[in-house]
Formats: C-alpha cells, structure tokens, sequence
C-alpha cells in the first residue's frame, strides 16, 4: 500500500480548508497513493478563538464534506480525516471519516476526548462509544484511531487483534514542553508494540507542531515531516509486517484478554 500524509494549519474558513484538501487528494492520486490521510479537526480552526471548531461544526451531509466526496468520485484513493459535527445545541462530536468514490466508508466517534495538559476538549465534545471499525484499502486492514487515542495501548492492541496491518492517527499536537518527544515516543510504541504500521499525521501551523510520520511493525521510522505544510509518500509492506510477527510474535505471546471498551 501506498499511503501519503498531508501536513498543513487549518484556517479558520472551511471553504478555504476545503481547497486544500481536496488539492492534496489530487496530488495523493498523481503520486499513486492508495490512502491519503489528514489532520484532525480540518474543517476549521483558530488558535485565537477556542470556540471556532464548534461555531463552524457540519452535519456529515453538509457542504464541506460534499466538496470532499465530489473529489473522491470515480477513484479508488481512499481518504481520512476528522470533521467536528453538531449533536445538539453547543455540542458536537469530532468524527473521523474513511472516504472514498463519493462515498463515506467508514466513520469513528473520537473515544477519548483530549483533557490534559490545562485543555478540556469535553466542554463542547460527546465522545463515542463505540470501538471503531476495521477498513480493507489495498488489500490491508486498517485500524481508525484520533490523536489522544495514541496514549491509550488498549485502542491500539485492540484494533491489532482484531487484525489490523496498519493503524492510522490524525491529529493535532499541541506544542508544549516535550510535547514533540511524546508524539514519537506513543507513535513509534504503538507500532512495535503491536507490530502494526503507525501512520500519523498532525496539523502544523503557530498551535500544533506537525511532525507527521510513518513508524514500521519493528519501530522504524520510514518516513518524517518537519514542521511545515507538505506532502509525504511512503509504502507499507506485508512482508514487513509478516517478518516482524515471525520474529517478535507479541501478538500470539500476550497472556492478557482482548481490552474492551467500559
């Protein structure tokens, strides 16, 4: 599989984050890529005004997302990303969305909702309640995860058991101190622990620190990008992933129970 990463700061216009995503799926597809995964939250943002991701919240059938299906049509590029969709008045759920031919292939309520370091993201937003589901691109299963969800092990041996090949993480990292060597250090565990390959991607820009990477099934990192807007290529292997089972069969020696959601 072919995978591309698409780094860049979300505006605060959803018309204009529109543009940019449905540019970098072009340019996914002109690179041959088979799944193209975005940022977090990419609907619209504004480091000045924490409310601007509710203010400018979609339902999944709104103008946004039919900009993005409309791109999706009459190819196989399969394309993930988190939009932020009223529930009811002043709340909303941040959904992550597998796209692809016009249509929605998938979706993954956010389970766990990002309070920590002096942030409170479950003042506007419901989390899920549900294990989000496997989805087969090139001939791989892909596992859904949403940026907090990486300091979890559980969502990620889970999605693992269930036969995953490959975990995908968008995001948007927040900088702080050491916040930078967090995003590596859970990315980079998270694959060798299961012997998955981790494709994460965050949002760049003043607030997040962008970094997006691919880490391998033995924790090698295949792929970097720094801090910039770009767009990334890198190949995913079956073989990888079965040698790194043969050799470091974390997976069959596990004394512990499949985790289950409370």
């Amino acid at each position: 599989m072919k995978v591309a990463l698409g780094q860049f700061a979300v505006s605060r216009d959803w018309q204009e984050n529109s543009v940019t995503c449905t540019s970098l799926m072009m340019r996914a597809l002109a690179g041959e890529a088979d799944l193209l995964l975005l940022p977090e939250a990419v609907l619209a943002q504004d480091m000045s005004d924490p409310d601007r991701v509710i203010q400018a919240a979609q339902p999944l059938d709104g103008p946004f997302l039919k900009r993005i299906l409309a791109a999706s049509r009459n190819n196989q590029l399969t394309t993930i990303m988190t939009v932020h969709v009223p529930v009811h008045e002043g709340k909303v759920q941040n959904v992550l969305v597998v796209v692809r031919d016009g249509e929605i292939v998938a979706r993954y309520d956010k389970l766990h909702l990002y309070d920590a370091f002096a942030m409170q993201e479950s003042r506007k937003v419901i989390s899920g309640s549900k294990v989000p589901p496997l989805v087969e691109v090139a001939g791989m299963k892909v596992g859904l995860m949403t940026c907090y969800d990486v300091r979890f092990p559980e969502l990620a041996r889970r999605l693992a058991l269930e036969g995953a090949d490959v975990l995908v993480l968008p995001a948007a990292w927040v900088r702080g101190p050491l916040k930078e060597m967090h995003w590596e250090v859970l990315v980079t565990a998270r694959a060798l622990e299961n012997t998955c390959y981790m494709v994460a991607v965050g949002e760049c820009g003043p607030r997040n620190i962008g970094n997006s990477l691919v880490v391998d099934p033995l924790g090698v990192a295949t792929v970097k990008a720094g801090e910039g807007a770009g767009l990334i290529f890198a190949v995913l292997d079956p073989a990888r992933i079965a040698h790194a089972r043969s050799v470091l069969p974390v997976l069959e020696n596990c004394r512990f129970a499949p985790p289950e959601l409370k």
